[in-house]
């Protein structure tokens, strides 16, 4: 009975000991994340406003183009993909419009959804567009990605007004493709497209919206 009395005692040690031992592990996660917590949030703004400003003119704002947005309608916000709420991010310099940024997603991508942002300056002019997400096939459709091809730069000066098709040479518009992955340069112009007009819609000078 006493060596059974004292392997009891000391199982109820051992558990005694792993529970402290996970209190203490679950209390210092805890600490950690709140210490990280705000820098976490400050580094993911800070990454979206560089990301948002790839797609206007450089210098062409002095605000903070993140927090100055204003609210789409839903109908505006499914035509580009995006669950609502969704927003359009207005530009500014010395408290003039000088732009919009929305982003847009393209359901149809090769292997997936493509996300970008595309931005326009005051004329109505597409400044930038810019993937910023996407699961095409490395070497092949990744050309999309500004940062390993030119190939979305053709979008940039075309007036979002001009009733353009917004579709490759292929199917009959005036945008190029690579051959063999014409698949994910279809789905980029048609969302580019839909951004367009969508942003067409958007007044210069609108009433609403969040200045900081």
């Amino acid at each position: 009975m006493s060596a059974l009395h004292d392997a009891v005692q000391r199982a109820r040690a051992s558990g005694l000991r792993l529970a402290l031992f996970a209190l203490v592990c679950a209390a210092l996660l805890a600490a950690v994340e709140a210490l990280t917590r705000d820098t976490l949030r400050d580094y993911a703004e800070a990454s979206r406003r560089a990301t948002l400003a790839q797609v206007l003119p450089a210098g062409s704002f002095d605000n903070d183009v993140l927090a100055d947005s204003v609210a789409l309608s839903e109908a505006d916000a499914a035509l580009l993909g995006l669950r609502p709420p969704a927003v359009a991010h207005r530009a500014r310099r010395g408290g003039q419009f000088s732009g919009w940024v929305v982003e847009s997603v393209a359901a149809n991508g090769y292997a997936g959804a493509i996300r970008m942002l595309v931005g326009v300056d005051a004329n109505g002019v597409i400044s930038g567009v810019r993937v910023i997400e996407h699961r095409e096939t490395p070497g092949l459709g990744d050309y999309i990605d500004a940062a390993r091809s030119p190939w979305s730069q053709q979008f940039i000066g075309r007036r979002i007004s001009d009733g353009l098709r917004w579709q490759v040479k292929k199917d009959g518009g005036p945008f190029d493709a690579m051959a063999g992955a014409t698949i994910s340069a279809r789905a980029v112009t048609a969302a580019v497209g839909r951004a367009a007009n969508v942003l067409a819609r958007l007044p210069a000078e609108h009433s609403e919206g969040k200045q900081p």
